[in-house]
């Protein structure tokens, strides 16, 4: 992993959503310029102690962006080369990171390599690209059957055994890095065998031995995956899936079991920590109760791994993810053209991002520190971290009443709210804190 990435704490974003994109590509020849509408919000996410900017797909696609139909252009409905080089040179000038995310796994069906094959068929140059089978008697416009991601038509995907894929994988990746990303999200990477990361990756680090690559794995042993490819980090659903359901459902002991296998994973790799992204329901809406919320950010904040925040989880914006055509709509909604758009009812919010992630800031050793707990019960949660000569207590109350719990060596709270008592301290209703300890 590059050094930098250690300090790295990133604002995640869904471009096309976020500019408000249409829903289908542009016919041809025309362009939106539709990325100054993000660019205007790079002094936001330092505002809030972000200092990485990453971007959903901003290729060309048919859709959503992740039907990919040119890796090497920028979708005209986001704008043009000129754009994204303004984007990247604005971050920089910030000294934010820029991460991009590559899709694939798999390309639109009407990605013109694909198209080939179906005008050409088994003669076509791209046949090589994709796992396809030819019904007999195939005539010129007859698509064959293809292998598809998730049940998916429109996304057909690669052959990744085939040396074609891994070479065109390798330029596209090279190329952005090029025109200044700092590095890629790899999509659906769990689909993927860690073997063609392991072909892939050794070359675009050889030119860019600085980036930053993290998969995004749902499921499936993360020290292997991370291990066999030769990635930096994956996805940390695991931990994901304890913070919010445990919180929704008041069993910190699914919390705690999670934070003892986070533990696990941190001896081998520091995985990509979250509590929103654009495939999931939003944190202010999963956590069930407003007032838990503070704990879910609580935990992001002082665990080891490296931190994302999807975008509007920062204002407290609600969402709830459907598994429907048009899905993901509540958890991806367009954004003001600036800042002053938001509404006041999100700075408290906002406000408690900025206090955890300044005391993230100031605990640079958070990033590779494994938790130890202290007390479980179904609504009280204690548990330390250490490093570099010091340890800090994180103590959550999802109860209707005060709890003391057990807090031996609690000193300072440095955020949130709590009474220190003699190796205790007393939470209030719904309350948290972090303390010196």
């Amino acid at each position: 992993m590059p050094t930098w990435a250690s300090d790295a704490i990133w604002w995640q974003v869904h471009p096309l959503s976020f500019t408000g994109a249409e829903r289908e590509a542009l016919p041809p020849g025309e362009v939106r310029h539709r990325l100054p509408h993000l660019q205007r919000w790079l002094d936001h996410l330092l505002a809030l102690g972000c200092n990485g900017l990453a971007l959903g797909p901003i290729a060309a696609s048919s859709t959503h962006g992740y039907d990919t139909v040119d890796h090497f252009r920028v979708d005209p409905r986001l704008g043009d080369d000129a754009d994204v080089d303004a984007l990247f040179a604005a971050a920089r000038e910030r000294g934010i990171r820029v991460l991009l995310d590559g899709v694939f796994n798999h390309v639109g069906r009407e990605h013109p390599a694909f198209r080939a094959v179906v005008e050409q068929g088994p003669g076509a140059p791209t046949a090589e690209l994709f796992r396809l089978s030819w019904p007999e008697g195939w005539t010129p416009g007859t698509a064959p059957r293809a292998d598809v991601f998730e049940g998916h038509d429109i996304l057909v995907e690669l052959d990744h055994s085939s040396p074609a894929v891994a070479d065109l994988v390798t330029r596209v990746m090279t190329h952005w890095l090029d025109r200044g990303a700092d590095g890629w999200r790899l999509d659906a990477a769990y689909a993927v065998p860690p073997s063609f990361w392991a072909r892939v990756l050794p070359a675009v680090r050889a030119a860019h031995p600085g980036a930053y690559v993290v998969g995004e794995v749902i499921h499936g042993d993360y020290p292997r995956i991370v291990a066999e490819g030769g990635l930096d980090s994956v996805t940390q659903y695991e931990l994901w899936q304890a913070v919010w359901h445990g919180l929704a459902e008041r069993n910190l002991f699914e919390l705690a079991w999670s934070l003892q296998r986070h533990g696990e994973f941190l001896r081998s790799f520091v995985p990509w920590t979250f509590v929103g992204n654009h495939d999931v329901t939003r944190i202010a809406s999963a956590v069930g109760d407003p007032r838990h919320l503070p704990h879910a950010l609580a935990v992001l904040f002082t665990v080891g791994g490296t931190p994302a925040v999807w975008a509007g989880d920062d204002h407290a914006f609600t969402g709830v993810k459907e598994h429907r055509a048009g899905g993901d709509d509540a958890v991806r909604p367009p954004f003001p053209a600036d800042p002053t758009g938001l509404s006041p009812l999100g700075a408290p919010t906002f406000a408690v991002h900025q206090e955890l992630i300044g005391l993230r800031r100031r605990h640079r050793w958070l990033h590779t520190a494994a938790s130890e707990q202290v007390h479980v019960a179904n609504e009280q949660l204690v548990y330390a971290v250490a490093g570099d000569g010091q340890r800090l207590l994180v103590a959550l109350n999802l109860g209707d009443a005060a709890a003391r719990v057990p807090a031996p060596r609690a000193g300072t709270v440095l955020a949130g709210a709590a009474t220190v008592r003699r190796d205790a301290v007393e939470l209030p209703p719904h309350g948290w804190a972090v303390l010196t300890g």
